[in-house]
């Protein structure tokens, strides 16, 4: 089982539309919404890999409650946290034309210290029962900084390796408890290293204390940094479409391939194809199943030495 951890939940939904039509009025074309937030992204996908997930988290108020209903009406197990105020919502609109999305996220709620307390009641439970835990996405108001170094530290009490995917402080601050892989994207990597060069950054975080980095590099793919070598995956092709949940689809086949002990080439074609598939679902946390068979053995897995 794969603990997937969400502390800001969210209800997202998706707007898709021809193109934006800036000061003006805009008429939607088709509108969902779903349980949201990486974590839950995370999971989903692993559930369509046939890997056995639970999410846990916080959630609360109207839109925790819908998040639930969601979870269990697409079979998903949950062991969420109830708070007092309400979780928040995230808006994607998808310009159909253009190919491109816009995202809008609302903060979230502020969590108290003892709902805090009970949370971490909570997942000394679970992680115990982990074969691997991820920690994604940001941390709601009132959690502290170096949330994501306590719950890594309480994995590690149990030999549970952990997934770290977050920005900022929220990453900074956990690498000292020694996650086994985290996964920044090109911005993410630049702001907690200082430095442009993907490589550099991705060393400077094995150097703070995480085992294995992979970086997603947007087109360019992924650039991976480990104990057992450097590797660098491209797709065949430029996909378009909604890259919202592509982030999290290569965190869960990540994932999967440590759990399993996959070779690190593969684990990255797999995580290459799988991010690439999902931009081409309309809604985060899916993937074109049939898109990632054709892109699988198409993606290009090389050695890094010196630069990329």
């Amino acid at each position: 089982m794969i603990l997937t951890v969400t502390l800001n939940a969210a209800l997202d939904v998706t707007y898709q539309l021809d193109r934006i039509q800036r000061r003006g009025s805009n008429r939607v074309r088709t509108a969902a919404q779903r349980a949201g937030g990486k974590g839950v992204n995370v999971s989903r996908v692993l559930d369509a890999l046939g890997r056995p997930t639970v999410i846990t988290g916080l959630a609360g108020g109207r839109n925790g409650l819908t998040v639930r209903a969601d979870l269990a009406a697409a079979g998903l197990r949950e062991q969420l946290l109830t708070i007092e105020q309400e979780s928040r919502r995230t808006v994607a609109v998808v310009e159909e034309a253009e190919g491109d999305t816009t995202i809008f996220l609302e903060p979230g709620p502020v969590v108290s210290a003892t709902e805090w307390r009970g949370f971490l009641d909570l997942y000394r439970e679970l992680a115990p029962t982990a074969s691997a835990v991820v920690l994604s996405g940001s941390l709601p108001l009132g959690v502290p900084r170096d949330a994501y170094g306590v719950l890594i530290g309480l994995a590690r009490i149990h030999g549970v390796p952990v997934v770290l995917d977050a920005d900022g402080a929220a990453l900074s601050d956990s690498l000292a408890a020694g996650p086994a892989l985290v996964k920044p994207n090109a911005a993410e990597l630049e702001r907690a290293t200082g430095t442009g060069d993907p490589l550099a950054g991705a060393l400077a975080l094995r150097a703070a204390g995480a085992r294995s980095v992979v970086a997603s590099l947007g087109p360019a793919g992924l650039l991976a940094c480990t104990p057992e070598g450097s590797w660098q995956a491209r797709p065949p092709e430029r996909i378009a479409g909604n890259p919202t949940g592509a982030g999290d689809a290569a965190v869960a086949a990540l994932t999967a391939g440590l759990v399993a002990g996959t070779p690190w080439p593969e684990r990255l074609r797999r995580a290459v194809a799988l991010s690439a598939a999902a931009v081409l679902s309309p809604l985060a946390g899916g993937f074109d199943a049939a898109a990632y068979r054709r892109l699988l053995p198409l993606v290009s897995v090389r050695a890094v030495h010196e630069g990329i």
